[in-house]
């Protein structure tokens, strides 16, 4: 790996281990919620019928595929989430976001808007920010073509 793009790799790593923890910090001390639900439910708000099949949740979500089973277990406790059965695959299920959980969402979004754009996006230029994104899209679009 080249010099620069040492440098470049240990900013990333660095921000997120910076942000990652206050903005999880704001989201549970304004909602109660852990960055890793809002997440969560972001995703399935996002997704046709607002509901993913677990290995299709574990693909778009930021927590890991190995943790996103037991946060939908935690969300489908706090009846934020619902398991409803796969008619099409009897192995797997759907996460369904449910009407609290949309409620949830949209109560705790401008928090979360808000930390993202203070904390973030307000450091960098548009100009920054659209390199930024092509440039870790280039990089998810090669990880998505591996799997």
């Amino acid at each position: 790996m080249t010099p620069d793009l040492s440098d470049t790799w240990g900013a990333l790593l660095k921000v997120h281990a910076a942000l990652v923890p206050r903005l999880d910090r704001e989201l549970q001390d304004a909602h109660g919620l852990p960055l890793t639900w809002y997440d969560v439910l972001l995703e399935l708000n996002s997704a046709p019928e607002r509901r993913l099949t677990m290995g299709q949740l574990g693909s778009v979500a930021a927590v890991s595929r190995t943790r996103v089973s037991r946060v939908v277990d935690e969300l489908v406790r706090a009846g934020l989430v619902a398991r409803e059965p796969n008619p099409d695959d009897g192995r797997s299920a759907f996460a369904a976001l449910t009407p609290a959980g949309r409620a949830v969402l949209r109560k705790a979004a401008p928090t979360y808007l808000a930390a993202v754009q203070r904390e973030f996006a307000d450091h960098l230029t548009t100009r920054e920010a659209e390199v930024l994104a092509g440039a870790l899209r280039k990089v998810l679009d090669a990880d998505a073509r591996r799997r």
